[in-house]
């Protein structure tokens, strides 16, 4: 072992000069460009240095530092100065382009994404170019570009219209941040994609703030021409909210995997197996009557055997956690709908970008990472599985509409 430390130790090190000295030579170049579009565009406008020409406006004037955004930090580089016959100083179009557009909030928002705390920015990148002082990157700093981005572009995102949006699946969920409470919203389109919708905060998980963010959609002009499926947990107060906002637009469909771990949840350990079991294979039935004399036989086994909490859970809502083998969609999108995985999955990517928070200050400062880990989420989308079969549950879904009105 100490041979092998022998002779990768020098290998490693020659590759991090390797690596160091290629940058440099990169950032010098860098330099030597921005050095070389200055000097155009002091010849464009003064001409030739120490050249005589009756038609000059414009005049060298020396130089003078500036500061300029360079690879996730400010530098200050050397600039010309150009003043017109007047005595007016000209700035150089690149300098108020470069300042104008300047990409560091952007720089600061992806590490901070990519998991990378304020304290830690500055160690995230690269040396700064050789001789060059540089700022902007330290915990302060990087904390006042990453508010000042993310609560723009939050405020952006959640007051966005939805009047184009056209769903015909709508999921909601809670997280809780901080002692806060957030409800999100996903909606899946009539071609599978994921969208996020929006987002509401509060203290608890009830049915008022649910009912608060379902009437913001709808504000911001989500259209709820028809029904459409709502997958969710299984929360009373989201359930009450669909109910007192959707009315009987909402086809509810009770998540599986959440019945089955409430249900584990009632159980000693040697039960838990055998219950999970009947669970899946009633879940897993091609027909709703199936799925349900299976399950009310697991209600009748549970009784029998003292399970009265197991059997209780089971019974309740159990026609919803059946939705999507009543609307007899296809196998892979009955899948993809019968759990609110989906969700879920955007909501760990929400605890991911907010793991690094230290110290939390109020409810605006949750609101703004809870969105930007959905912002986050939202780029590595992909349409839900069974996507192809959309089609049936648009169908399905009328059908399910004309048999309830027949019945009225």
């Amino acid at each position: 072992m100490e041979r092998v430390k022998q002779f990768l130790l020098p290998m490693v090190a020659g590759m991090t000069a390797t690596k160091r000295d290629l940058l440099n030579w990169v950032q010098e170049l860098g330099l030597e460009a921005l050095a070389d579009v200055f000097e155009s565009e002091v010849l464009a406008l003064s001409g030739e240095k120490g050249r005589h020409r009756a038609d000059r406006t414009h005049h060298r004037w020396g130089s003078t530092p500036t500061e300029l955004p360079f690879g996730g930090r400010r530098i200050r580089v050397e600039r010309p100065r150009v003043r017109t016959k007047s005595g007016r100083e000209v700035r150089l179009p690149s300098v108020r382009r470069f300042q104008a557009e300047d990409p560091l909030p952007d720089r600061v928002v992806e590490q901070i994404l990519l998991g990378v705390s304020t304290r830690g920015y500055a160690a995230s990148l690269g040396p700064a170019p050789p001789g060059v002082k540089g700022r902007g990157t330290s915990k302060s700093a990087a904390s006042r570009h990453l508010v000042e981005r993310m609560g723009r572009k939050v405020e952006d995102y959640l007051s966005r219209s939805l009047g184009d949006v056209k769903l015909l699946g709508l999921m909601l969920d809670g997280i809780e941040v901080a002692k806060h409470t957030v409800i999100v919203a996903l909606g899946i389109s009539e071609d599978g994609s994921k969208l996020p919708l929006g987002l509401w905060q509060g203290s608890t998980e009830n049915a008022t703030l649910c009912t608060a963010l379902l009437q913001d959609l709808l504000q911001r002009g989500l259209k709820a021409d028809g029904r459409l499926l709502c997958v969710i947990d299984g929360g009373k107060g989201i359930r009450k909210a669909l109910g007192d906002v959707l009315g009987d637009l909402a086809v509810i469909q009770r998540c599986q995997l959440h019945k089955r771990r409430n249900l584990r949840d009632h159980l000693p350990k040697s039960a838990q197996l055998h219950v999970d079991r009947v669970l899946r294979e009633a879940y897993a039935s091609t027909k709703a009557d199936t799925a349900r004399k299976r399950l009310r036989g697991l209600v009748s086994w549970l009784e029998s055997n003292g399970h009265e909490g197991a059997a209780a859970s089971l019974r309740e809502g159990m026609e919803e956690t059946l939705t999507v083998l009543k609307l007899e969609l296809p196998t892979s999108l009955r899948r993809s709908l019968s759990t609110t995985n989906a969700i879920e999955s955007m909501l760990s990517s929400v605890r991911h970008v907010s793991r690094n928070v230290k110290r939390w200050k109020g409810g605006a400062m949750v609101r703004r990472w809870v969105a930007m880990g959905v912002i986050a989420a939202q780029k590595r989308f992909r349409r839900i599985k069974g996507h192809r079969d959309m089609s049936a549950l648009f169908k399905a879904l009328r059908r399910h509409s004309d048999l309830e009105e027949r019945v009225a």
